[in-house]
């Protein structure tokens, strides 16, 4: 009786677990398994899935912006260097092929200046410099289409506070691709950029840990040390958030 009840509670699980990924077939219900895995935090699932839709409906827009964000989490959790630039590549030509089926979409420019940027991380200096100008030229079209993407927000948050921090060297370049560090790049406008995001999606951990490391570079530590504790406080809801806590937790520490 004991085995039987024990082979009944594994029948059960292994049910249960495989129908989080049932439903439709064919591309659209590839994207929603997709969509389930993502909710899990369960991104390389995630990634296979959109991966697949897109190979049954190569012309489906939230298969392929939807697989460049995938490969963007994915690369994220990578140590190895050149694996992980590998992904964001992968992502940059998805977010590419998005815009191309359907250049009215924000997501689609959202992610390829995500990706973007991502790749100009592990850059070198004048690479870093060069690719900002790419950045900024597309979260102002995901901006343009989508005022109220609170990640666009905070893509056009780090541009900011990056080009308004600039090494010398990196300062050289900018005078050789932008024509000097553009005006608009402030750390004030930074903070406003993160504000409008956490405004949007206040549940969002990296949205208040940006605009912490933000107040930080200004100098701004009790308010600094108000957005770290505040990240500690939140709960998980992204892959990389216990990433994002672990962060703020060791900038607190040498904060206060």
């Amino acid at each position: 009786m004991k085995h039987f009840i024990v082979m009944l509670f594994i029948m059960l699980f292994i049910t249960v677990n495989g129908s989080l990924y049932a439903g439709d077939s064919g591309s659209a219900g590839d994207c929603v398994k997709g969509d389930t895995a993502y909710k899990q935090l369960d991104n390389k699932t995630a990634l296979e899935f959109y991966q697949k839709a897109l190979e049954t409906d190569p012309e489906n827009y939230e298969a392929a912006w939807k697989l460049a964000r995938a490969y963007v989490d994915v690369g994220e959790q990578l140590s190895d260097k050149k694996e992980r630039r590998l992904h964001y590549e992968k992502a940059y030509d998805y977010a590419g092929k998005a815009v191309k089926i359907n250049p009215g979409g924000s997501r689609g420019h959202l992610f390829l200046s995500i990706a973007i940027g991502r790749v100009a991380l592990d850059a070198g200096a004048k690479e870093r410099v060069r690719l900002s100008k790419e950045v900024k030229l597309e979260v102002d079209k995901a901006l343009a289409i989508d005022s109220q993407d609170d990640s666009a927000w905070h893509v056009l948050g780090r541009w900011h506070r990056t080009l308004s921090s600039l090494s010398w060297i990196e300062k050289k370049f900018a005078n050789i691709f932008l024509g000097g560090v553009p005006k608009e790049a402030t750390m004030e406008n930074a903070v406003e950029s993160f504000k409008k995001a956490i405004q949007l999606n206040p549940t969002s951990i990296n949205h208040h840990l940006e605009l912490a490391k933000t107040y930080d570079k200004m100098g701004e530590k009790t308010l600094a040390v108000q957005e770290y504790r505040k990240v500690l406080e939140m709960p998980i809801k992204d892959a990389d958030d216990e990433n994002h806590k672990k962060e703020a937790e060791e900038r607190l520490k040498k904060s206060e």
